[in-house]
C-alpha cells in the first residue's frame, strides 16, 4: 500500500477549500438519510462537498472519481444532572414567558451534546488521516488539507442554513397612525378596573379605542369564545385604528392593535394617549393575559388536542417498515402527514420505492437537486423501517428503560427544500395548509414524469358539469380535471340544533364553564350538497342569445383509483374573516358514488348552439376595457384574492358593491379560470394581459427549459402579467389544457395547422366502479390552516396506526369523523 503522504499529494488538485456560497452538505447523506449520528458517520466529499453514509460513499467514488473524504462521526455525551434537578435526571424547564424560540424566555430548542471525530479518509483502500497526522506531511499538503478541513467544519450545512434557529413573534414594528393619532375631547375617564364591553356587557377580552375611549369587546374565536366583535365593528363604523387592550397595561408597556395596519403593533406614545383618558400607566397591574401568552398557550396546547392526538389513553409505539416517523423541522407536519399517505399509495410505491437502485444509479452529479432521487430517498426511508426504532432516552445510558413513542425516524430537510425551492410559501418555516401542499406536490410529480409512468394518475378523475339553460331547456356539457373532491359542510343541517343554540345562550351570558358543543353534521347532508344543481343567475344562453337562469349540475365522468375527499371545514364569518367550523361529521369506512357517475347527453336533449356572446358596444365604440369600481377591487384584493378574480367579480356583478363580488367570489372559487385575466366579449385580449412583444426573454428562456414549448411559455406569461412565479404555477395548473393544445402565435392549435394529424387525446385518466373503503385521513388542529397542527392515521393490515411526526403508535380511538381530508381505496369487484 502507498503511503498516505504519497497518495494525498497525488489527490491533492481535487481537495477544494469550501467558497462563500459553497453547497457544504455535512449533516445529511445525499442518497439516504445517514448522519454523522449513524452507523459508519457521514463521508464528505472534499471536492463536490456531498455527504454520503458509508453504504453509498464507495458508489460515489466509482462514479465521480473521487478519493478524499471527509469522515464525520458523533456520538451523544450522557447528560449531566443538574444541580436543581428534580430527581428523576431532568433537570426543570422554564416556563416559556416569550413567544420565540431559541432565545431567552422563549421556547426552549433542546441541543444534544456530541463528542466528534473528524479525519480524511483515502478510497478505496480507505486510508485514514487525522489532523495530528498532518503536521508530519509536507507544507503543502497540510496547508491545503488543514484548510479544506477547517473549511468544511466551520460551514453552515445546508441543512443548518435552511432551518430557523432563532424566531421572534414578539418583535412588533410602531404603528404609523401613533405620532399623530387624533384623539376627541370628549371627557370620556376610564376607570381603573371593572370594565365591561359597552355593547353586550362581556367582562373579558376588553379593549379601548385610543381615539375616543370606546370600551368594547375583542374578536370573537373560531370556537366560539373570545368576544362579540364589538371593535372592531367600532373600527369599521369610524375609521378610529389603534386600540389597546385593558387588563395588560403595565409599567413597561400594553397590548395594541391596529385595526387599519392588521397586525399588533408598538406604540411610542402609549403613556400620553392613556393618560388623555384618565389611566396611569404607572399604577396600573396586569390582570389578563397579553395576545402573546396567549399565542404561546396555544403553542403549548398542541399536546393538549386530546382527541385527534388521542392523548387521553396510552397509546402503543409501533416500529419496522411502513411505520417510521417524520421529525418536525418546524411546522413541517402538513408535509409529514400527505407524504406518510401518499406512500402507502401502490403507484408511489412502485414508481419511487422498487426502483431505488435503478434512480440511484441513473441519478445526476448533484442527487440533492433531483426530484426522482430526493422522492425516492424520502420513500424507501418510510417503508423500509430502517429508520424506525426508537429515540435513544438521553437519561438511559444503557438503553434499559421501555421503548418510548418517539423514533429516531427521518428528518427530509433536504426533499422539504427540493420541493419547497422558489414557492413562495413552501420554501418557507411556516405552517400551510395539507390541502395546498398535496396538490403542489401532485403537480410536481406531473411535471417530472412527463414522460414515464405518473403516479398521480392514481388521483386523477374527470368531471362533467353539465348546464341546462332554463328557459330553452337546452344543455351544455364540459368536462375538467381534478383530484381532489371538495364537500360542502351545510352547517344547517346539523342533527343537534339545540344543543347548539344552548350552548350559544350559555356563552353569551359568559358561561365559560359548560363544555363545548360540536355541530354534528351527517356525512349524507355534505353529499347532498355536492350533487344538488346549482342555479345560475347570470347564464348567458347561445340559445336564446341573451342572460337567463341556468342550472349547473357536478357529476364523476370517471372514478379515480384513489379518491381524496377535503371536508371545506374553513370559510369566511359575515365580517369576511377566516374562521374554522367546528364540526363532527360520520364519515363512512365504505362509500358508494355509483349515483353520481355522469351520464352523458341523453337521448332527445338538444345541445346549446355553439356560438360567442355578443360583445359588449356603445352606440359607436367598442368597448375595450370594463370600468370597474376600484375601491371594490382594492378590498377584495386585501382579503388575498388574485387580482384578476376581483376584477371578475366586480364586472360580472355588475358595479354593486362588495357584497355581491364576495358572493360572485365565493361561488367560482373552484373554477378553473378563477385566476385568468378578464376578458371581454368579442376582445382578444383582457386588461392586464400582455402582449407577446413586451414578454421577458429572460422568463420565456426559463420556461421553455423546463419543457414547455415557446408556445405554452407564452401563453403562461401573458395570463399572469409576465410574472414568473405565477406564470410557473399557473401552467403547471393548467397542464392538461396545454398538452391537448399546443397553442401558436397566430392563435391556432397545431393540429388546426398542420390538418391532416389528429388531435392528440386528452388526459389519460383511469375508471372503475365508484366503490370504495377508507384507507386514511388527516387531521387539523387550530384556528386555521395556517396555523396549529397536522396528524393523520393510516390503516395498516386492519389496524389503525397515528403517525403524530416522530411518533407512530396503534390508534385506539380514530377521530375519523374530526378528520379535514381522506383517502378512500377503490374495492374491487
Amino acid at each position: 500500500m502507498a503511503d498516505v503522504g504519497e497518495v494525498l499529494m497525488s489527490v491533492l488538485s481535487t481537495i477544494r477549500v469550501p467558497k462563500p456560497g459553497d453547497r457544504v452538505h455535512k449533516d445529511e447523506c445525499a442518497l439516504s438519510f445517514s448522519s454523522p449520528e449513524s452507523d459508519g458517520g457521514l463521508y464528505v466529499c472534499m471536492n463536490s462537498f456531498l455527504g454520503f453514509g458509508s453504504q453509498y460513499v464507495d458508489r460515489h467514488h466509482a462514479r465521480a472519481g473521487q478519493r478524499a473524504y471527509l469522515h464525520i462521526t458523533r456520538t451523544r455525551k450522557a447528560k449531566k444532572e443538574d444541580d436543581n434537578n428534580s430527581g428523576s435526571g431532568h433537570p426543570p424547564k422554564k416556563k416559556p414567558t416569550r413567544l420565540a424560540i431559541g432565545i431567552e424566555g422563549g421556547f426552549d430548542v433542546e441541543q444534544e451534546q456530541y463528542e466528534e471525530d473528524v479525519k480524511v479518509v483515502i478510497l478505496p483502500d480507505r486510508q485514514e488521516v487525522t489532523a495530528e497526522d498532518l503536521g508530519t506531511m509536507p507544507d503543502v499538503v497540510r496547508e491545503r488539507v488543514s484548510l479544506s478541513m477547517a473549511g468544511i467544519m466551520a460551514a453552515d450545512s445546508v441543512s443548518h442554513t435552511l432551518q430557523v434557529q432563532q424566531w421572534d413573534g414578539e418583535v412588533r414594528q410602531e404603528s404609523r397612525h401613533a405620532a399623530d393619532l387624533k384623539q376627541l375631547d370628549n371627557g370620556v375617564k376610564i376607570p381603573p378596573c371593572g370594565w365591561r364591553c359597552e355593547v353586550c356587557d362581556l367582562q373579558e377580552n376588553i379593549w379601548m379605542n385610543l381615539t375616543d375611549g370606546k370600551v368594547l369587546c375583542g374578536r370573537r374565536y373560531f370556537d366560539g369564545s373570545g368576544g362579540n366583535n364589538h371593535a372592531l365593528l367600532h373600527f369599521q363604523e369610524t375609521g378610529y385604528p389603534l386600540a389597546v387592550k385593558l387588563g395588560t397595561i403595565t409599567p413597561d408597556g400594553a397590548d395594541v392593535y391596529s385595526y387599519d395596519e392588521d397586525d399588533m403593533v408598538l406604540d411610542p406614545k402609549l403613556p400620553e394617549h392613556l393618560s388623555h383618558f384618565g389611566i396611569d400607566m404607572m399604577t396600573m397591574e396586569k390582570t389578563e393575559r397579553t395576545m402573546t401568552e396567549l399565542e404561546i398557550a396555544v403553542n403549548q396546547r398542541v399536546g393538549e388536542w386530546e382527541v385527534i392526538q388521542e392523548s387521553g389513553t396510552t397509546l402503543r409505539p409501533l416500529f419496522g417498515p411502513g411505520l417510521t416517523g417524520m421529525k418536525n423541522l418546524g411546522n413541517s407536519c402538513y408535509l409529514n402527514s400527505v407524504m406518510q399517505v401518499l406512500f402507502t399509495v401502490p403507484d408511489f410505491q412502485s414508481k419511487y420505492v422498487s426502483n431505488i437502485d435503478k434512480i440511484i444509479d441513473e441519478a445526476p452529479s448533484d442527487p440533492t437537486q433531483d426530484f426522482k432521487t430526493q422522492v425516492a430517498k424520502l420513500g424507501y426511508g418510510l417503508l423500509s423501517g430502517e429508520y424506525s426504532k426508537p429515540a435513544p432516552d438521553p437519561g438511559d445510558e444503557n438503553g434499559a428503560s421501555e421503548p418510548r413513542g418517539d423514533q429516531i425516524g427521518i428528518a427530509a430537510r433536504m426533499f422539504k427544500a427540493l420541493v419547497g425551492r422558489g414557492h413562495p410559501e413552501f420554501s418557507t418555516n411556516r405552517q400551510q395548509d395539507a390541502q395546498e401542499f398535496l396538490l403542489h406536490f401532485i403537480n410536481m410529480v406531473e411535471r417530472n414524469c412527463r414522460s414515464g409512468v405518473n403516479p398521480s394518475e392514481a388521483f386523477r378523475f374527470l368531471v362533467e358539469e353539465k348546464i341546462v339553460c332554463q328557459q330553452s331547456e337546452k344543455a351544455k356539457y364540459t368536462q375538467r380535471v381534478d383530484y381532489i373532491v371538495q364537500l360542502p359542510v351545510p352547517i344547517d343541517q346539523a342533527t343537534n340544533t339545540e344543543e347548539l343554540q344552548e350552548a350559544e345562550r350559555r356563552r353569551e351570558e359568559g358561561d365559560t364553564s359548560s363544555p363545548t358543543v360540536r355541530a354534528q353534521i351527517p356525512f349524507t347532508a355534505c353529499m347532498a350538497a355536492l350533487s344538488e344543481p346549482e342555479i345560475l343567475t347570470d347564464f348567458w344562453s347561445s340559445a336564446v342569445q341573451t342572460k337567463t337562469t341556468a342550472t349547473k349540475t357536478t357529476r364523476f365522468a370517471s372514478f379515480p383509483d384513489h379518491l381524496v375527499i377535503q371536508i371545506k371545514k374553513f370559510t369566511f364569518g359575515l365580517d369576511w374573516v377566516p374562521k374554522k367550523l367546528d364540526v363532527s361529521i360520520d364519515v363512512p369506512d365504505t362509500l358508494d358514488l355509483s349515483a353520481l357517475r355522469a351520464m352523458g347527453q341523453q337521448p332527445g336533449e338538444e345541445l346549446l348552439p355553439e356560438v360567442a356572446p355578443p360583445p359588449l358596444m356603445t352606440p359607436d365604440v367598442e368597448v375595450k376595457a370594463p370600468v370597474l369600481d376600484d375601491s371594490t377591487v382594492s378590498q377584495l384584493c386585501e382579503m388575498g384574492f388574485p387580482l384578476e378574480a376581483c376584477r371578475k367579480a366586480v364586472y360580472y356583478t355588475g358595479n354593486t358593491g362588495i357584497d355581491a363580488a364576495m358572493n360572485w367570489i365565493m361561488g367560482h372559487m373552484d373554477d378553473p379560470d378563477f385566476s385568468a385575466p378578464l376578458v371581454l366579449p368579442g376582445c382578444s385580449s383582457g386588461a392586464g394581459t400582455t402582449p407577446t412583444e413586451s414578454l421577458s426573454e429572460e422568463h420565456l428562456a426559463t420556461i421553455v427549459s423546463m419543457g414547455f414549448s415557446r408556445d405554452q411559455a407564452t401563453k403562461a406569461l401573458r395570463a399572469t402579467s409576465n410574472i414568473l412565479d405565477r406564470a410557473v404555477d399557473w401552467i403547471f395548473s393548467h397542464l392538461d389544457d396545454l398538452e391537448s393544445m399546443d397553442v401558436s402565435e397566430g392563435g391556432r392549435s397545431a393540429a388546426e395547422s398542420e390538418g391532416g394529424r389528429d388531435p392528440p387525446p386528452g388526459p389519460r385518466v383511469r375508471d372503475g366502479p365508484g366503490k370504495y373503503e377508507l384507507i386514511a385521513f388527516i387531521s387539523h388542529m387550530g384556528t386555521s390552516t395556517m396555523c396549529g397542527h397536522y396528524v393523520c392515521h393510516i390503516k395498516k393490515d386492519q389496524q389503525w396506526v397515528i403517525f403524530n411526526d416522530q411518533k407512530v403508535c396503534a390508534s385506539e380511538k380514530p377521530p375519523k369523523d374530526l378528520g379535514y381530508l381522506y383517502f378512500y381505496r377503490r374495492v374491487a369487484e
